[in-house]
C-alpha cells in the first residue's frame, strides 16, 4: 500500500515523551535534525517506512464531536502542509500532545520522531507526508572492530533495532476534507496501547471495499465460532463447513450481496435472521456500518484466508484440515474403547 521508492525525507525533528503518571517528563529538542550522512538517511527510511508496506488499511483522522478542526493532529498537520517553516514548532506541539494523552501507567517513554517527506506513494499516488513515530524498545547490540592484536569487542546498551519500529503513523496530504489519508503501525497488542490510535491520532478506519471485505469475513467469523453455539447445536465439522463456504463465496464472487451469501453459505432460515441480527448488533456497538452490497476486496480476502481456520483438533495425537466436502468425514463412538472417532473417505493417498 505505501511504497518510498521516489522518497525523500526532507526535515526531521527528534524529542522525547515520558509517561506523566510516572512523573517523567518531555524533552524537546530546539531545532530539527540536520541530515548529512546519505546512509544514515537511508537507514532511517527503513526504519520508518519499511513497516508500511504490507499494511491495508487507510484510516481517517477524526472527533467525537464530529469537527476535525478539534483533532489536533489534522490542525498540526495542516499546518505544516501549508507552510512548511512551520514543521519544527508544529513538531514540538505533538509531542506535547502525546504527552498530554499518556494517561495510563504501563505506556512507556522513548524518542520521537517527527519527519517530513516527500513523494510518498499511497494506493498509486505521491504525496507529501508527515510521519510520526515513537521507538520504545531498546536493545543491546555487539560491535566487533580491528585493531593490532587482531580484534576488541564492545557492546551498545541502549540501541534501537531498525528492524522492528514499535510506533509510527503517515498521514498524507490528500483527501482533507474526509480527515486525510492516514497509515498505521503499532506493535504493541496491549490495551494500554490504545492510546496511540484512540487518544493521540482519534481515528476512524475508512470504510472502502478492503475495509467492508475485512469487516464482514471477520463478523461472520466470529459469529460462526462464538454465537451459533448459544443459539444452535452445530458440531466443529459443520462449523468448519460454514467457515469454507464463506471463504470459497468471497474467493469466487466479484461483489457480495447480503441475500445471496446468506442463502448460499449459511443456508436455513434460522441461521440467516441470526446472523442478520448479529451484524446490526454489531454495527451499533461498535459504530461501524456495513453495507449489504459492496465490491469485495481480493488483498482482504488473501488476509482474512490466513486466519480462516479449517483444522478438527483431535486431543494432541491428530489435526485434520477440512477443505471440502463435509458429508466425507462421520463422527462415532467406540463403546469398547470408550472414545469417540471420525472416519474419513477419500479415493487418492497423495
Amino acid at each position: 500500500m505505501v511504497t518510498y521508492f521516489d522518497a525523500a525525507l526532507t526535515q526531521i525533528s527528534i524529542h522525547y515523551s515520558g509517561n506523566k503518571l510516572q512523573d517523567e517528563f518531555y524533552r524537546l529538542s530546539e531545532k530539527p535534525l540536520v541530515l548529512e550522512d546519505d546512509t544514515l538517511s537511508d537507514l532511517l527510511m527503513q526504519y520508518f517506512l519499511k513497516p508500511f508496506e504490507k499494511g491495508n488499511e487507510v484510516y481517517r483522522l477524526s472527533h467525537p464531536s464530529g469537527n476535525l478542526e478539534l483533532n489536533e493532529l489534522f490542525h498540526f498537520s495542516t499546518d505544516v502542509f501549508s507552510t512548511a517553516e512551520n514543521f519544527h514548532e508544529n513538531s514540538q506541539q505533538i509531542v506535547k500532545h502525546l504527552y498530554d494523552v499518556s494517561g495510563h501507567p504501563k505506556i512507556k517513554s522513548g524518542e520521537m520522531y517527527v519527519v517530513h517527506f516527500k513523494d510518498l506513494q499511497i494506493e498509486g499516488e505521491l504525496h507529501q507526508a508527515i510521519g510520526i513515530f515513537k521507538s520504545e524498545t531498546k536493545e543491546a547490540y555487539l560491535k566487533v572492530q580491528p585493531d593490532e592484536n587482531g580484534f576488541n569487542l564492545n557492546y551498545e546498551q541502549e540501541a534501537i533495532n531498525i528492524k522492528k519500529l514499535d510506533k509510527g503513523c503517515l498521514i498524507f496530504n490528500t483527501e482533507k476534507a474526509e480527515g486525510y489519508k492516514v497509515a498505521v503501525v503499532d506493535q504493541t497488542n496491549s490495551s494500554e496501547a490504545s492510546y496511540w490510535m484512540d487518544d493521540f491520532l482519534k481515528l476512524t478506519i475508512r470504510n472502502d471495499s478492503y475495509n467492508q471485505t475485512n469487516n464482514t469475513l471477520s463478523l461472520y467469523k466470529k459469529f460462526i465460532t462464538t454465537q451459533v453455539d448459544e443459539e444452535f447445536s452445530v458440531s466443529k465439522t459443520d462449523k468448519i463447513d460454514l467457515l469454507n463456504r464463506s471463504m470459497k463465496y468471497f474467493k469466487e464472487k466479484d461483489q457480495f450481496n447480503m441475500d445471496e451469501f446468506s442463502n448460499e453459505v449459511i443456508g436455513y432460515a434460522e441461521g440467516i435472521e441470526s446472523f442478520k441480527n448479529y451484524k446490526k448488533s454489531y454495527e451499533q456497538e461498535f459504530d461501524m456500518p456495513i453495507d449489504d452490497s459492496f465490491a469485495i476486496n481480493t488483498a482482504a480476502v488473501k488476509k482474512q484466508a490466513r486466519v480462516y481456520k479449517s483444522i478438527l483438533k483431535l486431543d494432541k495425537n491428530f489435526h485434520i484440515y477440512i477443505h471440502g466436502n463435509k458429508e466425507l468425514i462421520e463422527k462415532g463412538f467406540d463403546e469398547e474403547k470408550n472414545m469417540n472417532f471420525y472416519k474419513v473417505y477419500f479415493r487418492d493417498e497423495q
